[in-house]
Formats: C-alpha cells, structure tokens, sequence
C-alpha cells in the first residue's frame, strides 16, 4: 500500500465487520466508533433499514453505475429530497449530484458561482477546511494541507471568522472596508463561502448573528453565499440543514 496513508497510521488495527456505532477488528475486538466516517455515517455502520433496501436493489438488477443518466432511484430520491427536505423550508432549490467526496461539492459550488456571476475572486475564512483538491485548497486555511498541493492556490482570500480577534474587532469591519475601497487590491468576489461550524479546523461554531450578518452583506455586495454543509448538514448539527438556526438560505 502507498505510504500516503493518514487514519489507519493512528489505529494500528485491521477492521473486519461493523454495525451500528460498534467496530470489530479481525480478532474479534469491540470499538465503539466515535469517527463514524468522518461523520458521514448519520445513522451507523450498516443500518438494517438501509441495507435491507440496498440488498433489495441489487437483487432487482437495480442500477448502480449511470453517470448522469436518468434512473427511476435518482426519481424516486429527489422526489423523496424535494417532499420531505426543500418543500417543507420552502427551499427553491435545485439538486446536483457533483461526486462521492465533500470537495466535489465545493468545487462544483465554485465553478458554478464564478459561471454565474463572470468573476474569479472567492472568499473564505480562516482556519477552514473545504477539500484537497485545487479549487477547494484554495479556500482552506491550514497551511499543511495548502502545501500538499505543489503549486500556487489562487483567487481566494481569506477572511477572519467570527470571534477571530476575540471580539476585539467589530464584525466584517476589514472585509467591507476592503470591498468599498478601490485601492484595497481585492477583486470583487463572485461568492463567500463558509461553515457554519468549522470542522476540521477546530470546531469553531459561529455565532447565528454572524452568520446573518454574512448573508446580508453578501446581499448588498452582489456576492453569492455557499454554505459547505458536508460536515455539518444531514441533521449532524440538530435541524437538517446547519443554516436552518441563523434563518439565512
């Protein structure tokens, strides 16, 4: 195996069955699983409701490689996505389905707001975390994982996230003065993009009323907001959405 290796360096053990929030290694070894898939396994290793359905599918030839094809599970799934997660928030949405990884999101989120508004300037915050890819290393703070790229990560601006001065400093005070200022050196941005909580970064929750703030300021500087979500959304923070408290869409 390749020496870029990350998790299984930290837990010198081989994994051979799991269920629920319990692992158990190949010697029979119980433990409780407080990863859970970098958080992506909302509800446990292979849970019966959904592996009974999975089983179901691939017993019925069920298609599971379409690229973007049309298929009556993407149907019935947004369907179920729009009835049961948009509609109820009145949420005029529209679903993407860009990849299996968080920074296939993000990177469809960027290419997707540059397109939209004719500019290349993106800001994000420090210490976050948005992917390992070139677009998404960009708008990523840590200085470890920005230089596993190789090469210069540009159009992307960092800006302090809330509490960064411990208070000291009014909110947005250097980010607005830099967008009203021609000399400032700051392109205008087509789209700011946040986590609601930073995961990978700290664990730093940011206050309802900033994130309003934010969505405000993006609102009188025709700038687009993208929430990255993928630590944070799928109910991981209470309601489906990590939005949902500070009442911003």
């Amino acid at each position: 195996e390749s020496e870029v290796r990350s998790y299984c360096r930290g837990w010198p053990t081989v994994f051979d069955r799991a269920h629920g929030s319990r692992m158990y290694d190949e010697d029979g070894h119980e433990y409780l699983d407080f990863f859970a898939g970098a958080g992506s396994l909302n509800y446990g290793h292979n849970n019966p409701v959904l592996k009974r359905a999975l089983i179901d599918y691939l017993e019925r030839d069920g298609v599971t490689h379409g690229l973007d094809m049309s298929t009556t599970a993407k149907r019935a799934f947004l369907e179920s996505f729009q009835n049961y997660v948009l509609r109820p928030r009145d949420l005029p949405y529209k679903v993407m389905f860009p990849g299996p990884t968080g920074t296939n999101a993000v990177e469809s989120a960027l290419k997707l707001a540059r397109k939209v508004k004719g500019r290349e300037a993106i800001v994000s915050f420090t210490n976050a975390f948005h992917g390992m890819s070139l677009g998404s290393l960009a708008v990523t703070g840590n200085a470890f994982k920005r230089a596993g790229a190789g090469i210069p990560l540009v159009h992307g601006t960092p800006m302090p996230f809330d509490n960064y001065f411990d208070g000291q400093v009014p909110d947005f005070l250097w980010f607005e003065r830099l967008l009203e200022d021609q000399g400032s050196g700051l392109n205008k941005p087509a789209a700011v993009i946040v986590e609601t909580v930073q995961g990978e970064g700290g664990i730093n929750v940011a206050r309802p009323e900033w994130l309003r703030a934010l969505a405000e300021l993006c609102e009188r500087q025709d700038m687009l907001l993208i929430v990255d979500d993928i630590q944070m959304g799928c109910g991981r923070t209470g309601a489906f959405f990590s939005f949902e408290e500070a009442g911003i869409t």
